[in-house]
């Protein structure tokens, strides 16, 4: 299990600074708060775990996924304590036109983001996790709901 976190651990830290942010402190921040996350010093937690494996919140990906010109971001945070064999959990956030953020996506697992689009031009979401059959969430206009699962791009039934 040791091995399984500081993998998840070493993986989220790659993912952050691969995808560095370029969100203002103010908008990083707001993103952070729609998520549900508090600001811990320098750390942003929404879960409640002081483990020697815990890992922070950290913005991965920001980038506008449905082309209206503002931005989304992916928020991840590790812990097993909080999030079971997955060991992360995910938010996606979304700049809205008054300038306040909001949750599109919640869950346990690795949010990866899809080719394939639902309504209004949003991205399918893959949720990875343990195991070889992931679901697929797909915007229906109002929220992302799970539509199938797939494992390496072809449907699974699992």
């Amino acid at each position: 299990m040791k091995v399984v976190v500081t993998i998840i651990s070493l993986l989220l830290s790659q993912a952050a600074l691969a995808g560095a942010n370029s969100l203002s402190s103010a908008d990083e921040a707001a993103a952070f708060h729609a998520a549900g996350f508090k600001q811990h010093g320098k750390q942003w937690k929404s879960c409640k775990d002081s483990s020697a494996s815990y890992v922070s919140g950290a913005i991965e990906q920001v980038q506008d996924l449905n082309g209206d010109g503002r931005p989304e971001a992916v928020i991840s945070e590790g812990s097993t304590a909080c999030f079971g064999d997955t060991g992360v959990g995910y938010a996606l956030v979304s700049k809205q036109a008054d300038g306040s953020w909001a949750v599109l996506s919640r869950g346990v697992g690795i949010l990866i983001v899809q080719k394939t689009k639902g309504k209004d031009g949003w991205p399918d979401l893959e949720i990875g996790g343990p195991g070889f059959c992931f679901p697929i969430e797909r915007w229906n206009g109002s929220e992302y709901k799970v539509v199938g699962k797939q494992y390496e791009g072809k449907p699974c039934k699992r």
